[in-house]
């Protein structure tokens, strides 16, 4: 089934008025944004690179109160920027129906960034999270599947711990979020 979100477009917010409207997580992101650095030349110059493509639309879905999206946005809204890329941001609360087309092992999980083409199709999505990180969640979900067993909880809790380490690791959300953006762009 292909998926086309054409009906979106126009429908969400700007990366800015996503930001200027968080009532929670507000400062972690700013902080985010405001200390996002390239981490190499390469990398920079093949977002800027991407100006000169004006075939590709950008949806993120995504949840101020959701930590991944406090990590990874800022990073994929800088990211973006350098792009040009026409980008819009769905609150994941109004946008349902398209978070159901993205579930993360069956479940919805944000920030998810969209590319489509200018008539909607999907051509690619990234997320939750960066791929290491995402490798935790996996493993924890293979091995307690049961969400009603009396120690969830306490067990999801320390894998979310893991997580906040996770990506910190190596040069940071920065190096793994911005990689796999650039991976995925470069196939479409």
């Amino acid at each position: 089934m292909s998926i086309n979100v054409s009906d979106k477009f126009g429908k969400g917010i700007s990366p800015r008025q996503f930001m200027d409207g968080m009532q929670r997580n507000k400062e972690a992101f700013q902080a985010g944004y405001d200390a996002f650095t390239w981490i190499n030349d390469e990398d920079r110059e093949f977002f800027e690179s991407l100006n000169f493509r004006d075939d590709i639309r950008v949806l993120i879905l995504a949840a101020e109160w959701c930590g991944d999206v406090v990590r990874s946005v800022p990073v994929i809204f800088r990211a973006l920027e350098t792009s040009g890329f026409t980008t819009e941001v769905l609150i994941l609360e109004d946008h349902q129906e398209v978070m159901d087309h993205f579930l993360t092992m069956g479940g919805r999980a944000v920030p998810i960034v969209i590319f489509a083409d200018t008539g909607g199709h999907v051509l690619g999505a990234w997320g939750p999270r960066p791929a290491h990180v995402q490798q935790l969640m996996v493993q924890f979900k293979q091995e307690n599947p049961d969400r009603e067993a009396p120690d969830y909880n306490d067990k999801i809790a320390v894998v979310r711990e893991g997580m906040a380490k996770k990506y910190e690791e190596g040069a940071g959300v920065n190096e793994s979020v911005v990689t796999e953006l650039r991976s995925m762009i470069s196939g479409l």
